[in-house]
């Protein structure tokens, strides 16, 4: 458990608090890249760690992301004209590259523009999502090159849902891995994960995070491993039946978050239904692409089916992460960490919260955070049934960290 204290710093993101801090040190996912499809298309608002935002692709196809409110009277530059490579506020015509520099104004003398500017972020498109970085400029990190961004496009997918939560219960949820076999339960399902028993947490803290591994009985005495990826401060990578994938847990404001799912495989293309989120309940057919809002929500109880519940499935509710987002959301808006009671369970859970407040203190004392840095370019999650007599490191460590092009990519990144 945490104190009230302890809690607050981590589930606060608003400007100039603590956590805020650490997380505007690391590139952060803000919006898919087809939400921005063309040259001088309709600037879109985003809002990421309680500050309102607007970005634009200009007329070269360069990205832009600044404060939402106009520097001169503070309209909204969403209402605003996207031409001829900058975004023009409607009320008075003052202009902005996507450096935030003004560059015409329409109602003031010319040279006026040189005098004002407008409070902007740099942005990448990597892996079919727009990256924004809100920190400090001489301390922007190398940027996140993941292994599931570089296959081609054929091979991974990428959706996102808006939870209406805190973003560490949202992340939290998705790092605990006993529950998997409990709230996602399918009557009549069989397999490792579901007769393997309560699992065993090991650790290994690294330098961008950890890794982590659920063990579990195989049949004939062998071990069941799940070996995860936590890369800091927000990112889950685990192994799956459809290829591996993971979770962005990001603050939209201390209430609510976005959550990012991607899938990927190596050498073959990754099937429809898994591509654009359906087989978990991320899809079109259950968020509306204009919101990213889901259709089973908190106001309808998630569409809960109590005769669901009594023969198919341990929760009566539809879709894997709906299910995930339906007891979080239950936890409330911010979860109060000082009521609650861990187990041997929730062990990596416990090391993420110890990680996260390093990284308050690191920051505090002008120090890099762990992981704001391209050490994690190669990591990827593994599953692997290992021989009693085998130390199981010695299975997954090749696949959980391979060497190969990805490397390569980043070292040249770094360049």
């Amino acid at each position: 458990m945490l104190s009230k204290t302890e809690n607050d710093q981590l589930t606060h993101t608003a400007p100039g608090t603590p956590m805020g801090d650490v997380l505007r040190r690391y590139w952060i996912p803000a919006l898919l890249s087809w939400e921005l499809p063309d040259n001088d298309c309709p600037p879109v608002r985003v809002q990421l760690l309680s500050e309102h935002l607007v970005a634009f692709r200009d007329s070269r196809g360069r990205l832009g992301m600044f404060e939402e409110n106009c520097p001169h009277r503070l309209a909204s530059m969403w209402l605003g004209r996207n031409e001829e490579e900058g975004l023009r506020c409607v009320y008075h015509g003052w202009k902005f590259d996507v450096s935030g520099n003004c560059v015409e104004m329409m109602n003031e003398p010319v040279g006026f523009e040189n005098k004002v500017s407008i409070k902007s972020y740099p942005c990448i498109e990597i892996g079919q999502i727009i990256w924004t970085y809100m920190g400090p400029k001489d301390l922007q990190p190398p940027p996140p090159y993941f292994a599931w961004t570089q296959v081609p496009e054929p091979q991974r997918g990428v959706s996102k849902v808006h939870q209406e939560c805190n973003w560490l219960q949202c992340f939290e949820g998705t790092m605990d891995t006993s529950h998997a076999p409990i709230l996602h339960k399918r009557f009549g399902a069989t397999g490792l994960l579901a007769e393997g028993g309560p699992p065993r947490i090991e650790v290994d803290i690294l330098d961008y995070g950890y890794r982590y591994f659920s063990i579990r009985k195989g049949p004939e005495g062998t071990q069941f491993i799940k070996g995860y990826q936590f890369v800091m401060p927000w990112t889950q990578i685990r192994a799956g039946g459809d290829g591996s994938d993971g979770h962005y847990c990001v603050p939209i404001d201390d209430e609510n978050c976005m959550v990012w799912n991607w899938v990927y495989r190596d050498d073959e293309p990754v099937q429809e239904h898994v591509r654009n989120g359906d087989i978990y309940g991320n899809g079109p057919g259950h968020v509306d692409q204009k919101t990213f809002m889901s259709f089973r929500n908190i106001r309808n109880d998630w569409q809960i089916d109590r005769d669901m519940q009594r023969t198919q499935n341990f929760t009566g509710i539809t879709g894997t992460n709906t299910q995930d987002r339906a007891v979080q959301e239950t936890m409330g808006r911010i979860l109060d960490r000082s009521r609650e009671h861990l187990g041997p369970a929730d062990r990596q859970i416990i090391v993420a919260r110890q990680l996260l407040q390093e990284a308050l203190k690191a920051v505090h004392d002008g120090q890099s955070p762990r992981g704001a840095d391209a050490t994690y370019y190669n990591v990827r999650a593994f599953s692997a049934t290992v021989p009693p007599d085998v130390p199981f490191r010695d299975v997954m460590d090749p696949e959980m960290n391979p060497k190969g092009p990805l490397q390569k990519a980043a070292a040249s990144a770094r360049g």
